[in-house]
């Protein structure tokens, strides 16, 4: 069990956990899981962590097919300019390593912003806190639990 899993159990939110064999030498942990477990890769999420110019942690969910605009992430936090955090310190904020950063279940409560595309699935999948494990909700119930708020944060 990871801390995302069981947030999902106590709050009693429908999902599935899928898990895989995780390939260490694999270029992308997102889209390794899109690939081993045969979903689409726009439906498969990653979550990065950036840094504002005021050192606030922010984190961002977006497809695994795509990346992270950061001009969008610091425009929908509302400060002037956001960059990738430092790898230890995103392992500090959240508990998790990297490659099973889930938005879910973190340490500390930081600002979350998920890609609007994700709305237009009936379901998403995101880490489940752990490489190899992922888990499968609607995008509405991750928003919610992970008190975040949808904006135009993906490139394709």
């Amino acid at each position: 069990m990871t801390p995302a899993l069981d947030l999902l159990k106590k709050r009693r939110v429908d999902h599935q956990v899928h898990s895989y064999e995780h390939d260490p030498k694999a270029p992308s942990y997102g889209l390794e899981a899109a690939e081993k477990l045969n979903l689409n890769p726009a439906q498969v999420f990653k979550t990065l962590l950036a840094a504002s110019e005021k050192a606030e942690l922010l984190v961002a969910v977006v497809p695994v097919a795509g990346s992270l605009d950061l001009k969008a992430l610091a425009h929908a936090a509302g400060v002037k300019k956001v960059e990738m955090a430092d790898p230890a310190a995103a392992q500090r904020a959240t508990g998790y390593l990297l490659g099973g950063i889930s938005p879910l279940g973190q340490k500390k409560r930081l600002r979350t912003f998920i890609d609007d595309s994700a709305q237009q699935h009936p379901s998403i999948y995101v880490s489940a806190g752990r490489r190899g494990l992922e888990v499968q909700l609607s995008a509405h119930e991750l928003a919610e639990l992970a008190g975040a708020q949808f904006a135009a944060i993906g490139r394709e």
